[in-house]
């Protein structure tokens, strides 16, 4: 039986400042039925894909890239904030609405040729999103796709990710 995902987000609204609407999707990470079926739907997407990895960026891109590793029976890269891993990295910025930020990854993680899908929880403004393509490029992957529980339309993330040929999936999309 489907069920209805968008029941399980809970909007907050002015948070974390006024006029902000927040998407909240702390009660589907806790209800187990609705967190499988959000994993096993992604993964559903990309059955057929031949991907070799989920890459999932820190830190809720851990929980649904694990989940999609899992149902794809795959290895999952975690991509983290800098200083968070121990071995020989590369790294990616990107701007951030008020500054930078970077994502790191183990320089051994993915190797050249490998088919990778990007995992994360949200799809905002495209700007972790494009960092995570383009790690994955510099370490010679293939990116067939990015998959988002939820997408915020109304702020354009699809399309830098879309201008770098890169297909943008999200099981749920909100206009505000």
């Amino acid at each position: 039986m489907p069920i209805e995902l968008d029941k399980f987000i809970r909007d907050v609204p002015d948070f974390p400042k006024p006029g902000i609407l927040f998407r909240d999707i702390t009660p589907l990470l806790s209800d187990s039925r609705a967190f499988r079926h959000a994993c096993y739907a992604i993964a559903d997407q990309f059955w057929n894909r031949q991907v070799n990895l989920v890459a999932g960026p820190e830190s809720r891109g851990f929980l649904f890239g694990t989940g999609v590793a899992l149902e794809l029976n795959l290895g999952l890269v975690p991509l983290r904030k800098p200083g968070k891993l121990p071995w020989q990295k590369i790294s990616q910025s990107y701007a951030l609405e008020y500054g930078e930020d970077s994502l790191e990854m183990h320089l051994d993680a993915v190797v050249p040729g490998a088919k990778v899908l990007i995992v994360d929880d949200l799809l905002a403004t495209g700007g972790t999103a494009a960092a995570c393509v383009e790690l994955v490029r510099k370490a010679g992957g293939e990116v067939v796709g990015s998959a988002f529980l939820v997408e915020l339309a109304g702020l354009g993330g699809r399309k830098p990710i879309e201008d770098m040929g890169v297909e943008v999936f999200s099981l749920l999309s909100y206009e505000d």
